[in-house]
This record gives structure tokens, C-alpha cells and sequence, in this order.
């Protein structure tokens, strides 16, 4: 068989692997390695995959997914989350959907300190459902409202699948996570006008709760926004001002929540080890899915199958936009059934040179769209993350009422991509100053 075709056949093997519920990162090493024996020799595909496992896990540069996903877990069990849910809550609860509008407040500004969506939806779930459910919020407006705010937890900077990206790509993670601030800022009011209009159309489904005083609004705010800016201005604002590497970056930031955490008193010695097993646990998953995405990469390489699609696309009689579409129809189709990171890494060394090399879009740009790509598969059916996550913190909600709820936000997202698509200095102005 030519390389070629043996590539093919090789993700044909790996989606079936899939479907027999293998774990994605053993089934990308494995095919990898079963592939790359076919075409060079077993001897050297084991060497291969000896060194891509090595030089992942040793990687100073990917130590950065650890410290983020520290920080992240710390700002969990500190209570920082709870903290800026009651601010965005005393602020906007009164009017009607305010409770949904305050959670997406609240996924924006916890995402700011966290990098992930499972966590964002995670912590502020666990804090707005019971507060949705005491004021008779629509059960499928309130958990829909919370999964897809878990979105702008990767999003806006930190986040962990901007980091893999500009890894996988040899892209810079400071310009990624500058880039997705507005995009971010821009899919919250998105998702703010759905709630509006939906609450607006029907009252009962997000009824006003109290309204806060001016007092109660200013001791919420420096008790839960302040601590975040501060620890945002010094992490990323070091970052984007060249002080910091992005791994120092994360150092710095957790240190930040922790130290925040100390003078509070927020965090118990079990919230303090708890974070360190749970970040363990993360970035171990992450490098798994690294290195197997880099053994299923060589065998990508070798076999040209990268490199014959970015012809075939070049080729086609299309327009480059219609192309991205094409790609981007692609990306949406694979999130309903692989998880984001591990698709953002099987699926870059074949479109990204086609989005940047064939049709000569901004790779800055392409990342910010992959990574809302992507997104979206965390809250569409049937993998959906985010939902099952919101199904663990309330398990008495079916997961068809969740999903039923979430159709006004992926809508709401499509139309932030469009925009971006329309407008893309939205994503590339803010970049373009610091470089």
C-alpha cells in the first residue's frame, strides 16, 4: 500500500478504536505506532515512540499546562469563584434573566484565573443552580446558561487548549492569549443578548431577584473582582509585557491565588492537596494526549496525508472562505464525538497548513477560531463535557432538559464566529501591538 493510503486507513482504525471506547491518547499511540512499523520498520517505530514519549514529558516548555492548571484548581477550593458569582449577583440579579446574565459574568472573569471549561463550569455551577432554582429559574435555561459560560473559560486568557495550540504550532502562547480577549468579551454579550431575549420573550422562565444596595455592590466588588484583577494584571499582564515566559506566567499566578487564598484564610490543607492531586491529574491527561497526538503526527508526516489535502484544497474551485467553512463544518461535526484537546491535536497538522500556508489566513487567527471551534463540541450532544459535568453537579436534571437549553447559545456562538470570519481584526488587533 502506498503512504497514502496507509494514513487513511490508519484514521479509519483510530475512529473505530474510538467507537470501542479506547482512551483517545492510547488509541492515537497505538495507531501511530502500528502504522509508522508498517511503513519504516518496528525497531525505529519503537525508538520513535520512545523519544516522542520522552521529549513530552520533559518538555520545560509544556510544564506551563501544570502551572495554569494549578492555578486553576486553586482558585476552586480557595472560593474565588463563589466570591465573584455574589459580586455579579448583587450587581444585575434584580433584572429579569440576571441570575443567567450574572453567570456568564462570572464564567468571564473566573476563566480569566482558570484556563478550563470543565472547571469554570464546574465551580460557578455549583454556586448559581442552587441560587437559579431558589428564585424558579427554568431548570433548562439555568444549567444550558452555566455550560455554555464554562466556553468562556478557554476562551479568554489563560487557557490550557490556546497553550496546546501555540505548542502544536510553533505559535506564540502570549499573542493566543491576548488574542482571545476580545472574541471572549464578544461571545459574553452574545450570550447576555440571548438571555435577555429569551427572558424578555417569556418572564417566567428568569424571574428578578432582589435588588442589591449600592453597599452590598461595593463590599461584593472588592471582595471578588478586586482579587482577580490583580492577579490577572500581574500573571498576564507580565506576560503580555515580555517580564514573563508563559510558564513563569502560570508560576506567578498561582502563586497570586494562592497567596490570596493564605491572607483570606479561604483554603483548607484538604482544598490545598486536593488542588495538587486534581492539577496532577490534569496535566498528566493533557501530556497522555500530547504524546500520542505526536506519535500519531509522525505517522501523519510520513504517510503525506497532510500535505496531499492541503493540495486537494488548494485545488478546489472555491473561495477561500468557503473553504474555512468546509473545515470549520468539519471541526463542529468531530466535537460532537472527541474531546477538544485531543481533537485540536489530531486535526492541526492536517488543517493548519491548508488554513495558513494554502489559503494564507493569520495563524493567530486561525487559532482563535479553532479553539470556538472546538468549543462548541463541549456542549453539544452526544459528548458534550460541559453537560455531563452540569449533570454531576445537579444529578436530579435529565441530560436531554440540559441540552435542550443549550440551541440559544450555539447559536449565539456561530454568530460570534461569523463575526470573527466578517471582522477578523477583532482576534488580531490587540496581537498586532505587541509584536
Amino acid at each position: 500500500m502506498s503512504p497514502f493510503v496507509v494514513g487513511i486507513l490508519s484514521v479509519v482504525v483510530f475512529f473505530i478504536l474510538l467507537i470501542l471506547r479506547m482512551p483517545i491518547a492510547f488509541a492515537m499511540a497505538l495507531v501511530g505506532f502500528l502504522g509508522f512499523s508498517y511503513l519504516t520498520s518496528p525497531q525505529v517505530a519503537f525508538n520513535m515512540v520512545a523519544k516522542e514519549i520522552y521529549s513530552t514529558f520533559a518538555s520545560y516548555s509544556l510544564s506551563v499546562i501544570a502551572m495554569f492548571a494549578w492555578m486553576g484548581f486553586l482558585a476552586f477550593y480557595s472560593g474565588i469563584g463563589t466570591r465573584l458569582y455574589v459580586f455579579a449577583y448583587k450587581l444585575i440579579g434584580h433584572c429579569h434573566g440576571g441570575l443567567a446574565i450574572a453567570t456568564q459574568a462570572a464564567c468571564a472573569v473566573f476563566g480569566a484565573i482558570c484556563g478550563s471549561n470543565t472547571a469554570t463550569a464546574a465551580t460557578i455551577g455549583a454556586i448559581a443552580l442552587p441560587e437559579m432554582k431558589k428564585y424558579n429559574y427554568d431548570t433548562s435555561l439555568a444549567t444550558a446558561s452555566v455550560a455554555a459560560g464554562g466556553v468562556l473559560g478557554v476562551l479568554i486568557p489563560p487557557s490550557v487548549i490556546f497553550i496546546i495550540y501555540g505548542m502544536a504550532t510553533e505559535q506564540s502562547v502570549g499573542k493566543l492569549f491576548i488574542a482571545g480577549i476580545l472574541p471572549g468579551i464578544l461571545l459574553m454579550l452574545l450570550y447576555t443578548g440571548v438571555i435577555y431575549l429569551v427572558t424578555s420573550r417569556k418572564p417566567h422562565l428568569g424571574p428578578a431577584g432582589p435588588k442589591a444596595s449600592w453597599q452590598e455592590r461595593f463590599v461584593a466588588l472588592r471582595g471578588g473582582l478586586g482579587e482577580v484583577l490583580v492577579i490577572f494584571t500581574i500573571s498576564m499582564g507580565g506576560l503580555f509585557a515580555g517580564y514573563f515566559t508563559p510558564t513563569e506566567a502560570g508560576a506567578v499566578g498561582a502563586a497570586g491565588v494562592l497567596g490570596v487564598a493564605l491572607l483570606k484564610r479561604s483554603l483548607s490543607w484538604e482544598g490545598f492537596m486536593n488542588s495538587l492531586k486534581d492539577a496532577t491529574r490534569t496535566t498528566a491527561m493533557i501530556m497522555l494526549l500530547i504524546a500520542g497526538a505526536m506519535i500519531f503526527g509522525r505517522l501523519m508526516a510520513i504517510s503525506r496525508v497532510p500535505f496531499e489535502l492541503a493540495q486537494w484544497a488548494g485545488s478546489l474551485p472555491l473561495p477561500p472562505f468557503a473553504v474555512m467553512g468546509v473545515i470549520l463544518l468539519i471541526y463542529l461535526i468531530l466535537g460532537c464525538f472527541i474531546d477538544a484537546l485531543a481533537m485540536i491535536l489530531l486535526t492541526i497538522p492536517i488543517f493548519y497548513p491548508i488554513a495558513v500556508n494554502t489559503l494564507g489566513y493569520d495563524p493567530i487567527w486561525f487559532g482563535v477560531i479553532i479553539v470556538l471551534t472546538v468549543a462548541m463540541g463541549v456542549i453539544t450532544p452526544p459528548v458534550g463535557m460541559n453537560v455531563y459535568i452540569l449533570k454531576g453537579v445537579a444529578p436530579e436534571v435529565p441530560l436531554e432538559v440540559i441540552f435542550k437549553g443549550i440551541w440559544p447559545f450555539l447559536g449565539a456562538i456561530i454568530i460570534c464566529l461569523a463575526i470573527l470570519i466578517a471582522f477578523p481584526q477583532i482576534a488580531t488587533f490587540l496581537p498586532n501591538l505587541i509584536s
